[in-house]
């Protein structure tokens, strides 16, 4: 594919061009860096073209400065608005797989990528599958196959019609969100900000049911009158990738096949896949017995991040646990080892980076939903599962524990429990009061060894008061350093101060 269309040099030199931008940051994958500097020169090419049929092309107009962004600070799929500040950056320009979150104060426009792929092979697999089921069928995909989506269709037309097939099988294909992103700061306009293609403005929900329209990963649909998705057999176009995790996870009612374009095949056995709901449930249940919560910040540019922490924060504490937030970008289990102290990290990240693989962490990592069922007092999993955390942003808790509520029964202990309340007298303390008199507690448990913490600690600073190793024992009558003492002399072979084997025998 010839790499003016691939990359689509002309819509994106004219979003340039009609935006007034004149520091454009363009975002690119590792993958893709190899074609930075070819779709960099075609881009000048085309914004100088446009600049010669408006007269411009020696008048005083600013010049466009195109500046190639790598190495993102967190998941390349987010637009990386960290990054585009430190060079001032007026919008971005987002090459490859993308999530499509909103972004917070930069405009966004979106190249998905033009992924090679089996048109008739598909269509053909698609009408077998619903043949053989006989079941409705939601076509959902990865974007860089939005390109040959309408082509898709006109093969499935072709094929039912060739197979002399009823007319009345139901196929349903996801249309795909404009490319154009806008920065949004309203947490009730986020729908506003990522309006879908052709200019509809419905309120779509992110993966979440609201009447019958539906929203998930830059696609959305609308189910006809009085269906559900559980009517709905979702056959999904592209890689085993962190989209298709999401709807897995989402839509973990409905029947769900795969097709892999790149070996032409259809994959039905998603048995590893459905493990990943049981594996969630479980780490569920492990952070209802943690005692302290790390708030772990995964993005600085997915519009409502900081709402969503005050919210965990608030949900922690409510849970008479204790909270402390931290931000790291690309968590690994090396990172996270340095925070020992913590039983449980909520990950505030993006719908397809929030899905850590834990199992070599020290301890495990979970999304805002699934804090939500661990810290709300009576909650309960319906098996409905929510990915993107703006739609938890303002969701209250089914309820508030206190030190009067009855004993909670732990799966993992296999016995019952009495969650502890850490907050006693902190409403009525200002915070940094209360967090003096925590830390002077701490300090007077280190001093007396006879007075260590037995059992879980319940703060950072009682969790290193606890620990059996303090650090280098100094002399308590005598606080200088010691005497220096010479080491050894000579060589490895024989040092100076080592008797010779002559003189041992």
């Amino acid at each position: 594919m010839d790499l003016v269309e691939e990359y689509e040099i002309g819509a994106t030199a004219d979003f340039i061009h009609s935006g007034n931008f004149f520091r454009v940051g363009l975002q690119f994958p590792d993958n893709l860096l190899k074609d930075s500097t070819k779709v960099v020169a075609a881009l000048r090419t085309q914004l100088q073209s446009f600049r010669k049929l408006e007269g411009t092309e020696y008048g005083d107009e600013k010049d466009v400065g195109l500046f190639v962004m790598a190495d993102t600070t967190y998941g390349s799929c987010c637009i990386d608005e960290v990054g585009a500040s430190h060079i001032n950056a007026d919008c971005v320009i987002h090459y490859g797989h993308t999530c499509l979150s909103s972004t917070t104060t930069l405009p966004a426009f979106f190249v998905f990528g033009k992924a090679s792929i089996d048109v008739v092979n598909c269509a053909e697999n698609i009408l077998n599958q619903s043949l053989t089921e006989g079941n409705r069928i939601l076509v959902l995909f990865g974007l860089e196959y939005a390109h040959s989506v309408q082509q898709i269709r006109e093969a499935l037309s072709e094929a039912t019609r060739a197979s002399r097939s009823d007319p009345q099988l139901e196929v349903l294909f996801a249309d795909v969100s404009s490319p154009v992103m806008y920065p949004s700061k309203d947490l009730h306009n986020l729908n506003e900000h990522h309006k879908p293609a052709g200019g509809c403005t419905h309120d779509y929900k992110f993966g979440v049911e609201s009447g019958t329209k539906y929203k998930s990963g830059g696609l959305f649909w609308n189910l006809p009158g009085g269906q559900s998705m559980e009517d709905f057999m979702v056959f999904w176009i592209g890689p085993d990738n962190s989209a298709f995790a999401n709807v897995v996870l989402t839509f973990n009612s409905c029947e769900i096949v795969r097709y892999d374009p790149s070996e032409n095949r259809m994959v039905t056995d998603l048995s590893q896949q459905r493990r990943i709901l049981k594996r969630r449930y479980y780490l569920v249940e492990r952070a209802k017995d943690a005692k302290i919560i790390g708030v772990l910040v995964g993005t600085l540019g997915v519009a409502g991040y900081l709402h969503m922490i005050q919210q965990m924060k608030e949900l922690i504490a409510g849970a008479g646990k204790k909270a402390y937030t931290m931000v790291m970008g690309r968590p690994n289990p090396a990172k996270l080892a340095n925070f020992p102290e913590c039983d449980v990290f909520v990950y505030v990240s993006c719908a397809q980076t929030a899905l850590l693989d834990s199992k070599e962490y020290l301890a495990p990592v979970i999304t805002p939903f699934e804090a939500l069922l661990a810290f709300s007092s009576g909650s309960q999993w319906t098996g409905a599962y929510v990915m993107e955390f703006q739609d938890l942003i303002n969701t209250s808790p089914v309820g508030k524990r206190n030190q009067s509520e009855e004993a909670r029964f732990s799966f993992l202990q296999g016995r019952y429990v009495e969650d502890f309340n850490l907050q006693e007298n902190v409403e009525e303390e200002n915070g940094a009061l209360a967090l003096v008199n925590a830390t002077e507690k701490a300090l007077q448990l280190h001093d007396n060894s006879n007075s260590l913490i037995k059992g879980n600690a319940r703060s950072g600073a009682e969790f290193f008061a606890s620990r059996s190793y303090q650090g280098l024992d100094m002399y308590n009558e005598n606080p200088l350093p010691q005497p220096y003492f010479k080491g050894r002399s000579g060589r490895a072979s024989g040092y100076e101060d080592e008797k010779s084997r002559d003189e041992i025998s």
